[in-house]
């Protein structure tokens, strides 16, 4: 054995894509398992011995670093904090850190304590930093040249990992996508040409999930499934007799454009192979949003987006999507546009997001030439109010409009509307329902005994029971819908409850602003002791508001409580007061950090 090494996963935040909320009637900790790190770890030479680490499903210990010989971290942008984290807990150990993944390729100039970067796919770069680190001289960067041939690409090693600790199961057929879409940066990580696996290839994962024991929800992840159609349609013929050979022990969903409407024949072979949910990316139904942002592919063909998405639907397959609003062309209007054009879409997971500037999208690079980035982005863009540029449309409008959009499409009444519309659509000789077991059962059971009480209770209860005795055979897939629900509803809640937390602090600091201002003006002593009590009343009342906030709010909150705290900091410096800032700051900041810090312990335990 030549060493030891870690792979660990971050943290993958709280969002709409997350179904945290889920997880609570499930024995799944986690939605999907880590394919890229478990991709790479069937690259790593044979004599070495791993163990990876996701971080969603269990907590990392001094002792796993200190047994290591090197850490390996492959993180999204969205993960960037608990990147940042597992890098420091490993430098404090002194243990060296190989960094790779869509974070590190993008924002490798300012990643701070990672030893060695693996950038862009590492299938044929792998082995040269091997080369140099068994002889004692890695180098700092290893980037990879163009775009490798991932029919080279192994199995991932899903023995590393307990797939029960999964809600579904992922594996890769094609990197790239055709299209030129200004906000996406998966073209410029994966370029425009998708590469696929072989069917030979993808066979044989599929035999490994088998052979493991895996039965259930298979995410084909590509960002553009039918991105190659002809290799696609070929795939799908190869896995047809496989899925029937072994009575359909995966049910399958990925992700394609709106072009597969005009193509009867792909959408065929998909349901026939398997497959139930396709996501699409609509984004908006403003015409000039779609043309300002180069997404072509959504203004062709001779049907309109609705019908292209009923389309979808009546050939058995649902469709999930993902919405935007925030686009340079956008008014007001797009909020009601945007809600009306989900509710009659019949689309029950509608994902909406604001616009956010990728680091290595066209769209950042355009709002950078026009001066108008004003930092980074998280990478969330359905749970993180703060954009990282100047919209057209009034900011504070802007997130507002957002908030009341997303109440709007999840409250209970017009999601379950959504829901039965899909299920009246859809037909029930195609549509592949899926597998039910005891453990579902018991999930559902456990579900509904904890909402018999409530108002929502009922409303589920009237909505299972109509299903139950109007779509009999779909109504495995209303209890999914059903549980999925509570998740995009609880997000909602929590996103406006985030929103009304974010206008406090900014109307104290509206409030704030003119009393220093005044103070100034009359350069007046006896405002000093006054002003200071408003200032520390106004602090205990923002503090205990965040107190109260759930905890996944405050971990999305954080930001704006911390910036708060140097606003007023900033502002008290401007004046000469007899009592010193730190009197009133420090203990605030202290206690609402240190309570955060075991919120972050313990909400994924």
């Amino acid at each position: 054995m030549k060493g030891r090494i870690l792979l660990v996963y971050p943290v993958f935040p709280v969002t709409y894509w997350s179904f945290h909320s889920v997880f609570k009637y499930t024995k799944a900790k986690a939605s999907y398992p880590p394919l890229g790190l478990l991709t790479l770890a069937a690259m790593i030479p044979k004599d070495y011995e791993l163990q990876v680490v996701d971080l969603n499903v269990e907590n990392i210990t001094d002792e796993m670093i200190l047994k290591s010989d090197v850490v390996f971290i492959s993180a999204m942008l969205v993960q960037k904090d608990s990147f940042e984290e597992t890098v420091k807990h490993c430098n404090r150990l002194e243990k060296p850190v190989v960094a790779g993944g869509p974070y590190a390729t993008a924002s490798y100039e300012s990643i701070t304590g990672v030893d060695h970067f693996v950038l862009g796919e590492c299938e044929e770069i792998l082995s040269n930093f091997f080369s140099d680190y068994e002889k004692g001289g890695a180098r700092k960067i290893y980037e990879a040249d163009g775009y490798p041939d991932i029919k080279t690409t192994p199995a991932p090693r899903f023995d590393l990992i307990n797939t029960d600790n999964y809600y579904s199961m992922a594996l890769q057929f094609s990197r790239g996508c055709p299209f030129n879409c200004e906000f996406c940066d998966v073209i410029e990580l994966f370029g425009r040409i998708p590469r696929t696996k072989t069917p030979e290839q993808m066979i044989k994962e599929f035999d490994v999930l088998y052979d493991e024991g895996f039965n259930g929800s298979l995410f084909i992840v590509d960002d553009n499934f039918i991105g190659n159609k002809s290799k696609t349609k070929d795939f799908l013929r190869s896995i047809i007799p496989w899925q029937r050979q072994r009575k359909y022990p995966f049910t399958l969903y990925t992700e394609a454009s709106i072009n597969l409407a005009d193509d009867d024949e792909m959408s065929d072979l998909m349901v026939e192979a398997g497959f139930n949910m396709v996501f699409i990316g609509i984004e908006t139904p403003s015409v000039e949003a779609l043309k300002e942002t180069g997404k072509s592919q959504n203004l062709r063909g001779n049907k309109t987006l609705l019908q292209q998405i009923h389309h979808i639907q009546q050939k058995g397959l649902e469709v999930s999507a993902g919405f935007i609003v925030g686009f340079d062309t956008d008014d007001e209007s797009i909020f009601d546009r945007q809600k009306d054009f989900i509710q009659n879409s019949a689309i029950p997971m509608a994902m909406i997001g604001l616009l956010q500037a990728l680091p290595s999208s066209q769209l950042y690079k355009r709002l950078e030439r026009e001066e108008r980035l004003v930092g980074k982005t998280a990478g969330n863009n359905t749970h993180d109010l703060a954009l990282n540029f100047e919209p057209r449309m009034n900011k504070k409008n802007l997130v507002q409009g957002y908030a009341n959009l997303l109440t709007q499409v999840y409250d209970s009444k017009n999601y379950f509307k959504r829901v039965y519309d899909f299920l009246e659509v859809i037909p029930k000789k195609k549509y592949v329902v899926r597998n039910v077991d005891f453990e579902d059962i018991k999930i559902l059971l456990k579900f509904i005994s904890s909402k018999f009480l409530s108002f929502e209770g009922r409303r589920y209860l009237k909505f299972l029971l109509k299903v139950l005795i109007k779509k009999t055979g779909l109504f495995p897939e209303a209890a999914r819908f059903l549980i999925m629900g509570e998740h995009l509803m609880t997000i909602t809640k929590d996103i406006t409850k985030h929103h009304s937390f974010k206008s406090l602090i900014e109307s104290n600091i509206a409030v704030i602003g003119p009393s220093l201002k005044l103070m100034r003006d009359e350069q007046n002593a006896a405002l000093e002791n006054p002003f200071l009590k408003y200032i520390q009343l106004i602090k205990k009342d923002v503090e205990k508001r965040y107190k109260d906030l759930p905890a996944s709010v405050k971990l999305s909150a954080r930001i704006d409580f911390e910036d708060f705290i140097t606003k007023l900091d900033e502002m008290i410096d401007e004046i000469s007061i007899a009592h010193s800032p730190k009197e009133i700051i420090t203990p605030i900041v202290e206690s609402s950090l240190s309570e955060e810090i075991i919120v972050q312990e313990n909400i994924y335990n």
